[in-house]
């Protein structure tokens, strides 16, 4: 882990924090957004997530648990309650208008609450799984076993919460599939595109987020 002052512990948690946020309420906006690719249903919601779980397996090589787990339980109310405004605002992507926050639409709370419950399991098993086998394996293990697990969990829980049994008769219908190929999604874009990156980002986010200084080194 980085040995950090409390002035860069502290902002690096917010910064943090606030991208976790800012993710789970674009990708509560995008799910309600499906579309068809090689004949598969799936949402646009499956190519923003996995930003979270690269999120969460940076902070912890940085932070250790106790930190990430700090930095989930930071995130998880406000998002909550940003993904139903949002949500009700932006209803199956179409603006509502500022009148639709009068009404309480049950639809859109069930799938901010899908996403918080997803959410909270998913990473926490994320943060298992990545401290365990961190130090003991070559470096893309850790990341890419718990990018399989956390993905999972999240997953189901998500789409069960949210769809089973929907007023929504598409989504109703259609789920398990979407949330199989959306799982495919997240794994293609995860494994694909964040592992071979994950060292780069790594620097990024010690060099310049966190503004290190050059003699403050990871484990």
């Amino acid at each position: 882990m980085l040995m950090l002052t409390d002035q860069q512990h502290q902002r690096a948690v917010l910064l943090l924090a606030g991208f976790h946020i800012l993710i789970i309420c674009a990708s509560n906006y995008l799910v309600q957004l499906p579309f068809q690719i090689f004949g598969f249903h799936t949402t646009w919601g499956a190519f923003s997530f996995p930003f979270v779980y690269l999120a969460t397996d940076l902070t912890v090589r940085i932070f250790g648990q106790e930190a990430a787990r700090k930095i989930i339980f930071q995130a998880m109310f406000p998002a909550l309650v940003v993904s139903y405004v949002i949500g009700a605002l932006f209803h199956n992507g179409q603006f509502q208008g500022a009148e639709a926050l009068a009404e309480f639409n049950s639809f859109v709370f069930r799938i901010a609450l899908a996403s918080f419950a997803a959410y909270l399991m998913g990473q926490l098993m994320d943060i298992t799984v990545f401290a365990r086998i961190r130090r003991e394996c070559a470096w893309w293990v850790a990341p890419a076993a718990s990018t399989l697990v956390g993905n999972l969990i999240d997953t189901l829980v998500f789409f069960s919460v949210a769809f089973y049994a929907s007023s929504d008769a598409f989504m109703a219908a259609n789920w398990p599939e979407i949330a199989a190929v959306d799982y495919g999604f997240k794994l293609m874009v995860s494994l694909g595109l964040f592992l071979p990156a994950y060292g780069v980002l790594l620097k990024v986010l010690q060099d310049r987020i966190l503004q290190q200084s050059p003699t403050q080194q990871l484990n």
